[in-house]
């Protein structure tokens, strides 16, 4: 039967490891299908993060009040932190940073892209529209580093289930942040329009 024991040090410092009935840790060539797949997505939304690096000043510039260009700011800072984290994630794991091409996250640049086209600038509308274009990306984030941490806990990667919990407070913060921007003044300037 596996036990489990805490391994402190080396690659996969950070995680529990299963052992094999003779007591010696699991190696990274036996990984499971599930350590594959959180791999995978770590991949993915290591590159959905770089991608918003570039996205968020474009936002930013984007933004007719003060208020929402200081919370594109804002979070482009913490993103940045976001990648940072990932790339600790990727070292715990025993990898060096690897991007996959999110789909979802291109999609959802690419739609924010086109609200700055379709919109007037200088209006509040435009605003409306960049607000629902950040947190849709904050909920794909939401969802994303959500179940990453469900996933680690579930393999044994506490310290990476931990880090990745702490990214998920900062995206749920975000999405807040845009939600009372909404609420207290740009959807109703935008009504005036």
């Amino acid at each position: 039967m596996a036990t489990k024991q805490s391994n402190t040090s080396g690659p996969a410092a950070g995680k529990t490891s299963t052992t094999r009935g003779n007591g010696k840790p699991a190696q990274k060539e036996d990984s499971s299908r599930l350590q594959e797949f959180f791999h995978d997505e770590i991949k993915d939304i290591y590159w959905a993060e770089k991608k918003l690096v570039k996205t968020l000043p474009k936002l930013a510039k984007a933004a007719t009040s003060k208020e929402l260009r200081n919370a594109f700011t804002q979070h482009l800072e913490v993103t940045k932190q976001h990648v940072t984290r990932l790339e600790k994630v990727f070292d715990l794991l025993g990898h060096k940073p690897q991007a996959k091409k999110c789909d979802a996250m291109e999609g959802i640049t690419e739609e924010g892209a086109s609200v700055i086209e379709d919109t007037e600038d200088g209006t509040s509308t435009r605003d409306v529209a960049l607000i629902m274009a950040g947190q849709k990306a904050e909920h794909y984030e939401i969802a994303t580093y959500g179940g990453l941490a469900q996933v680690a806990k579930t393999l044994g990667y506490n310290q990476i289930a931990s880090i990745l919990q702490k990214t998920l407070a900062e995206e749920k913060e975000a999405d807040q942040s845009l939600t009372e921007l909404a609420e207290n003044n740009v959807n109703e300037a935008a009504t005036a329009e």
